[in-house]
């Protein structure tokens, strides 16, 4: 066996053995979430998927709305997740491409924002929204996170590399504005950019705890993580249908990154045979 041959198995057998660690937190909830709680408890522990799994998915269901929050969490993610997209890329495209004044030191400021503990924004956020009469209200779960700096700070890094000075300046002699030329030539190439950029900021809004349990008031319109929380009892815990009710939030979220991990593949592949 060749030297290459060697080396190839070798890669093949380290990267099986990442995706079985990495699969096997997931596989290991499967197996909590489908035994008992004294099962979990158990020593030695069980390390095979059990039989309980539908009666605790539908313990979840007695003690929550589950449904009604998954479906005000995925209306709150995909309202922020297609604002990031719009309002980061184009911010990007205009760092990346075009020359204004002040446009260092806008994105050198931008940068900073990046030291700044996200809590810290979290009761000034609050007393605005409070202002604005938005708590307890979808638009206070979307419209703070229109926006952010690292998907801004990610598509104008993509931006510079992946889009052609020339592309830019033969749109500018057809007469193209600037909106035409984000359109027609900053969007169809930043495409493989906004797929990671959509998967992130959709996973991550999903999975938010903070900002929701502070601004949705009303018990009865709790976002997915919130209500989950209330699974916890306060003498005790049935740790079996609390992981019963993450895998079920959790299996959403595994859809949304296959689909968008294949389209963010196919993009790559595309403009690496274009270029």
């Amino acid at each position: 066996m060749s030297v290459e041959r060697i080396r190839t198995a070798v890669g093949h057998i380290v990267l099986m053995f990442g995706v079985l660690v990495s699969l096997f937190p997931f596989y290991w909830m499967v197996v909590m979430a489908s035994n008992t709680t004294p099962d979990i408890f158990s020593y030695p522990p069980k390390l095979l998927i059990g039989s309980h799994l539908f009666e605790n998915m539908g313990k979840v269901l007695d003690n929550i709305d589950f449904f009604g929050s998954m479906l005000l969490t995925l209306i709150a993610s995909l309202g922020v997740t297609v604002l990031v997209l719009f309002f980061d890329s184009l911010a990007a495209f205009a760092f990346a491409k075009y020359e204004f004044p002040g446009r260092n030191l806008l994105f050198g400021l931008l940068l900073a924002t990046f030291m700044i503990p996200a809590q810290l924004s979290l009761v000034p956020q609050f007393v605005t929204l409070a202002e604005f009469g938005w708590i307890g209200s979808l638009k206070a779960l979307i419209i703070p996170g229109a926006a952010n700096a690292f998907g801004i700070f990610w598509m104008r890094q993509y931006a510079k590399g992946a889009i052609p000075d020339e592309l830019i300046s033969a749109a500018k002699v057809d007469g193209a504005g600037f909106f035409r030329q984000y359109l027609t030539v900053g969007l169809p190439v930043l495409r493989p950019g906004l797929a990671f950029l959509g998967i992130f900021t959709f996973i991550n809004v999903w999975n938010d705890y903070l900002w929701p349990l502070i601004v949705m008031t009303d018990p009865n319109r709790l976002t997915l993580q919130v209500a989950l929380d209330q699974l916890n009892g306060i003498y005790g815990t049935d740790y079996s249908m609390v992981m019963a009710g993450a895998l079920m939030s959790v299996i959403p979220l595994i859809g949304v990154f296959l689909i968008g991990a294949r389209s963010f593949i196919a993009d790559l592949a595309a403009g690496a045979m274009k270029f």
